[in-house]
């Protein structure tokens, strides 16, 4: 747990820093028509059943106790416990297309894994590894707009936009386990949805870099049980989410730019003086 702590206080620092100093940056805009982008992030998993496992490995543990013949059999068990948080790194990629000025419909696929691992020792001080992988592979079709500016009380207002998806579950999104796997299905219609706000942070010629900070619901099942992959897990057909509490990094890079302006260049120009159009 101090390692996950250590993560994260790494990640939120850096974030801090990173919209810190974008904070002068108040005229950027994506001028990208066509962008490809790559969306790494850190998410909470919302996987409620963690705790069947647990079950199982206490299980485990207490029929090693039972079985010790004597003190020092019993001071030979020992068992480690599963995180209480499903915690990963997904990473997303795909292509992006700027409707109009700050509004942007995406296509994106991503990959999620989340492996827990833990070490029983039994009354002959042997090591047993037990373990469940939370694995996803969904598909999103994203809508971003920027926050009308009228709504805002900061002068940068046009930087911060809300994004709202909609997931499919794509193949081989399962759970698989020390005593089976479980296959999700993958009906046409979805799995789940997800909102954030994010931020246009800074931009660099055709690389922009946004951050958002949101939540997603990828609730998928299957056509086997938890017993099918947990000792006296529950028999009825499982179910899980994929999606959660999420903190993610966009960088994408235009492939076709809208025309550079020359606003700024006649921006700059004096306005012509009275004794200026006289000489002339």
């Amino acid at each position: 747990m101090a390692s996950l702590a250590k993560k994260i206080l790494v990640w939120l620092v850096l974030w801090a820093a990173v919209i810190s100093a974008a904070e002068d940056n108040a005229d950027i805009h994506d001028n990208s028509r066509i962008s490809i982008f790559l969306q790494p992030g850190i998410s909470f998993l919302s996987f409620d059943q963690r705790e069947y496992f647990q079950d199982a490995i206490d299980t485990i543990y207490h029929e090693f106790l039972t079985q010790a013949l004597d003190k020092r059999d019993s001071n030979n068990v020992a068992k480690q416990d599963f995180q209480k948080v499903n915690f990963c790194f997904p990473i997303y990629t795909g292509l992006q297309f700027q409707l109009r000025q700050d509004h942007f419909v995406s296509v994106g696929a991503g990959f999620i894994y989340d492996n827990e691992s833990v070490v029983l020792t039994d009354q002959n001080n042997r090591s047993h590894n037990y373990s469940y992988t939370i694995q996803g592979f969904p598909l999103f079709l994203e809508y971003r707009f920027a926050i009308p500016v009228n709504l805002m009380t900061l002068n940068d207002g046009s930087l911060f936009s809300i994004a709202l998806r909609w997931y499919w579950a794509l193949p081989h999104t399962e759970i698989y386990t020390s005593w089976g796997k479980l296959n999700a299905e993958t009906p046409f219609y979805g799995a789940g949805f997800g909102i954030s706000v994010g931020y246009l942070l800074f931009n660099w010629k055709s690389m922009y870099v946004f951050g958002d900070l949101g939540y997603s619901s990828i609730s998928v099942k299957s056509k086997k049980t938890y017993a099918d992959i947990v000792p006296d897990g529950p028999e009825e057909k499982a179910k899980w989410n994929i999606g959660g509490i999420q903190l993610q990094i966009r960088v994408s890079f235009g492939i076709w730019n809208k025309p550079e302006t020359i606003e700024e260049e006649s921006a700059e120009k004096p306005a012509p003086t009275p004794e200026t159009t006289k000489l002339e």
